[in-house]
């Protein structure tokens, strides 16, 4: 249930719960008060009775002696003093009723009694609370649709904290919830949103700043390196020597590669070309033993083209592959069809972390998945940004990683 239903209900609960505890206090105290009056005319009206009864030995209007429906409390009262009692007997239009009773006399004499009728005031008391009761169905009427209303407010409010969080989970740190309206708790998420975004950016921009500052750093002594090792006489110590350094030199590149992507530096050079031919070169470049697959075209039919950089796209491909190789198992196997390409391997496929999260630098996954820097699949995803397809990374259901590369149309 959304929670501006929740709240909705919430409100129009309380006020039900509200509505009832008012009425029925206002229905007891003026019941009470109905009763109290009752009595008090029914004390005053014997006074005066019992007084005429004295003086002149007749009995006023509506004064009785041992009336037949006087109640039991009141027919052998112990004393001379006047005691009043309710009855809730209703008679025809009589009752409820309070009376009042005295000894005209000694011990044995009659008792004087008067009796009130409280049924006009009943009625009106049944009245009063019909119209409480309709009273508060207006007002809960009127108030449910403000509070769902209010509730909508704070709802869309909440809504945009939320997407706010959801694209900074997603990687872009640059998406702000901004002020919004109210000072209240809503706000100060939004606010401390807001400041873990900036906090997550500055880190990010500190973390990428030195990597590419530690890759030009590295790429002067690694190249002078290089050519020292080249000058080595050959033997096996010296092929190792230089297959390191040229190990050493390739990260420095995929380091400034990275950097140059985090900085938004590189720019596509599209050209229109046919995706199964730059997909079949990219494969051989890596000089692997991989198979590949290009979707059967009819003699009548022109190979299928993209447009694209064909150079980042062999990246992205021999990137692939060599992950493939490195991190999986044979036979690895790469199938173009249509403006898709995917590069399968047969090994213990992707870590969960990582289908969850993405590729992360200097993160292979799990030790099964062999060495590496985990720079590779963190290139091929920032080239497929930069020239706008998708590379949705899986797990074959029969084992294996899947890796599938879809470029726009």
């Amino acid at each position: 249930m959304p929670l501006r239903w929740k709240i909705a209900a919430l409100a129009a609960s309380t006020a039900c719960l509200v509505a009832a505890a008012v009425g029925v206090l206002v229905h007891m105290w003026t019941s009470s008060d109905i009763r109290s009056q009752a009595e008090m005319q029914a004390f005053n009206r014997l006074y005066s009775a019992m007084d005429t009864y004295r003086r002149t030995g007749t009995l006023t209007d509506g004064a009785k002696l041992d009336p037949a429906g006087l109640p039991a409390a009141l027919r052998h009262p112990s004393d001379g003093a006047r005691h009043t009692a309710y009855d809730g007997r209703i008679d025809g239009n009589v009752g409820p009723s309070a009376w009042a009773a005295q000894r005209v006399g000694g011990p044995d004499s009659p008792v004087l009694a008067f009796q009130v009728n409280m049924s006009p005031q009943l009625h009106d008391l049944r009245r009063l609370d019909v119209t409480m009761t309709v009273a508060s169905l207006v007002a809960l009427a009127a108030a449910t649709p403000l509070a769902v209303y209010g509730a909508g407010l704070l709802g869309r409010r909440l809504r945009r904290v939320s997407e706010t969080a959801g694209r900074i989970s997603a990687g872009d740190l640059d998406a702000r919830t901004g002020p919004t309206q109210g000072r209240d708790e809503v706000d100060d998420i939004a606010a401390t949103v807001d400041l873990m975004a900036d906090s997550l950016g500055r880190r990010l921009r500190t973390e990428r700043q030195f990597t590419a500052d530690v890759a030009h750093e590295l790429r002067t002594p690694v190249g002078g390196l290089l050519a020292a090792a080249d000058l080595l006489p050959s033997g096996e110590t010296e092929d190792l020597v230089r297959a390191r350094v040229r190990d050493l030199r390739d990260l420095v590149e995929d380091l400034l590669e990275i950097s140059r992507l985090d900085a938004g530096a590189e720019h596509p050079v599209r050209a229109r070309v046919p995706l199964g031919a730059v997909v079949s070169e990219a494969v051989a470049r890596t000089g692997l033993d991989t198979d590949v697959t290009v979707a059967d075209v009819q003699p009548e039919e022109a190979a299928e083209t993209v447009e694209t950089d064909p150079r980042r796209l062999e990246r992205i491909v021999s990137n692939l592959v060599v992950n493939a190789h490195r991190h999986g198992d044979t036979p690895v196997r790469v199938s173009v069809e249509g403006h898709t390409v995917v590069v399968r391997d047969h090994g213990p496929g992707f870590p969960p972390d990582l289908l969850r999260d993405g590729p992360r630098r200097f993160h292979t996954g799990a030790a099964e998945r062999g060495s590496g820097h985990g720079l590779g699949l963190t290139i091929a995803l920032g080239q497929a940004r930069l020239l706008g397809a998708e590379l949705r990374l899986d797990n074959a259901p029969d084992g294996g990683a899947v890796a599938t590369l879809r470029l726009p149309v």
